[in-house]
C-alpha cells in the first residue's frame, strides 16, 4: 500500500474516532453549536430595535450572514480542546508505537470538527429562517455561500489544531482561540461606517469582514465586488498557515 493510501486510510480511522467521541460526549458540540444561535436571538430581539436604523432595513436580514461566521469562530475552541486532550492524556504516546500516519490524528480532528461545524451552520440557518430571515438567494448562490462557509470552517480548524498543540492543558486550550472571535469586530453586527476611526480601519481590513460581506451579497442579493476574491484569499491563507503551523508543531512534539 502506498504512503498516500495509508495516510488516507488512517485519516478515515481518526475521523471515525473523532465522530464517536462527539457522539459519546455531545456537551462540547452542543454548547459550541447552540451558543451562536443564542447570540443570534439575543442581538435580534434585544439589540435589534436600536441597531435597525444603522443597517437601513430589517436587522435580521443584515445580522444573519455575520452570525453564521460565529460557528467557525466557536468551533476553534472545540478542536483546540480535543487536540490538547490527545497531546496531554497519553494517547499520542500509544499512537507513536503503532505503524500508521501520525499526522492523520490532526486530519481526523479537523475533518470531524468540520462536519460538526457545517451541521451548526445548518442549525443557525434554520433558526434564522424561523425568526424572520428572508434571503433572496437562488440555489447556486446558496451553494456558493455554504461553500465559502465550509472553506472558512476548514481554515480556522487548522488554526484550532495549532492552538491545541501549543496549549499546556485542555483548559488553557479553550481560552487561546479568543483572538479568533473577530466577527464581533467586523461588519457582522453593524456597518463599519458607523464605527469610530481606528476601529473602523481594523474592522475593514480583518479577514471576517470581506467574508461577511460576500455571504451577505450572496444571500441577500447585494453587491459583492472585490470582497469575493478577498474572502477566498483569506480562507486560503489561513488554511495554509494553520496547516503548516499545526503539522510542524505536531511533528516536533512527537519526534
Amino acid at each position: 500500500m502506498s504512503t498516500l493510501s495509508t495516510s488516507f486510510a488512517d485519516s478515515k480511522t481518526m475521523l471515525r474516532r473523532n465522530l464517536v467521541h462527539a457522539k459519546r460526549y455531545p456537551g462540547m458540540t452542543f454548547a459550541l453549536v447552540i451558543m451562536p444561535v443564542v447570540l443570534l436571538l439575543l442581538f435580534n430581539f434585544v439589540f435589534g430595535g436600536a441597531l435597525k436604523s444603522a443597517t437601513g432595513g430589517r436587522y435580521i436580514d443584515y445580522l444573519t450572514p455575520g452570525m453564521m461566521l460565529l460557528i467557525p469562530a466557536y468551533m476553534v475552541a472545540g478542536i483546540a480542546v480535543g487536540v490538547s486532550t490527545d497531546m496531554t492524556k497519553g494517547i499520542i504516546n500509544r499512537f507513536r508505537t503503532m505503524h500508521f500516519s501520525h499526522p492523520s490524528v490532526l486530519t481526523g480532528h479537523v475533518v470531524g470538527t468540520w462536519i460538526q461545524g457545517m451541521a451548526g451552520v445548518i442549525v443557525m440557518t434554520l433558526a434564522a429562517l424561523a425568526i424572520g430571515f428572508r434571503p433572496r438567494a437562488n440555489p447556486l448562490e446558496w451553494l456558493a455561500a455554504f461553500g465559502l462557509l465550509g472553506l472558512m470552517v476548514f481554515a480556522v480548524n487548522w488554526l484550532g489544531a495549532g492552538f491545541g498543540l501549543v496549549a499546556q492543558t485542555p483548559e488553557s486550550a479553550s481560552n487561546l482561540p479568543m483572538p479568533i472571535m473577530l466577527p464581533f469586530l467586523g461588519s457582522g453586527l453593524v456597518p463599519t461606517d458607523t464605527m469610530p476611526a481606528g476601529v473602523k480601519q481594523f474592522a475593514e481590513y480583518q479577514p471576517f469582514t470581506p467574508i461577511t460581506e460576500t455571504l451577505r451579497g450572496l444571500l441577500m442579493g447585494g453587491p459583492i465586488g472585490h470582497n469575493g476574491i478577498l474572502a477566498i484569499g483569506w480562507c486560503v491563507v489561513i488554511t495554509v498557515a494553520g496547516y503548516f503551523w499545526a503539522t510542524t508543531t505536531f511533528r516536533r512534539k512527537t519526534a
